[in-house]
């Protein structure tokens, strides 16, 4: 099983590139995320991971993602291998991801990752019940 779930502070803010083939989107950053322990008298150390996010995840990650920003990423580890044009081989691990979150608190303010979401999208809210279900009374239930 390869899966990667990871919580960090966006390095930079996403790059973005189409593929040459069939003009799919492509984003990469970097995460910066900290180690789980700190030794006495050292700072926190972090490990700074690449991330690889494609087509409309990539698009989503390109819009609303900015650098310093905390998010979660799950997704999976890659390798891969390529001979630059001196025919040098170079080697890159990174994590394609395959789902993205926002992490960081709201705060005051600023807008909100749901704000945008809502000014792209518009508000989905739900009824006033929080449900699409109604329960009229307890006298209707089978247990």
């Amino acid at each position: 099983m390869n899966k990667v779930i990871l919580m960090g502070r966006l390095t930079r803010d996403p790059e973005v590139r189409y593929t040459q083939t069939n003009n799919t989107v492509v984003a990469s950053f970097a995460l910066a995320v900290n180690r789980r322990f700190v030794r006495q008298g050292e700072e926190r150390q972090a490990d700074f991971i690449n991330i690889v996010a494609w087509s409309k995840l990539g698009e989503f990650c390109s819009k609303y993602f900015k650098k310093g920003q905390q998010v979660g990423i799950i997704g999976r580890i890659q390798t891969r291998t390529w001979d630059d044009d001196q025919g040098q081989k170079h080697y890159v691990t990174e994590v394609v991801a395959e789902e993205a979150y926002f992490a960081d608190s709201k705060r005051e303010g600023e807008m909100g990752a749901n704000t945008a979401f809502e000014n792209t999208f518009g508000n989905s809210s739900m009824p006033a019940g929080g449900s699409d279900f109604e329960v009229s009374s307890s006298d209707d239930l089978p247990f």
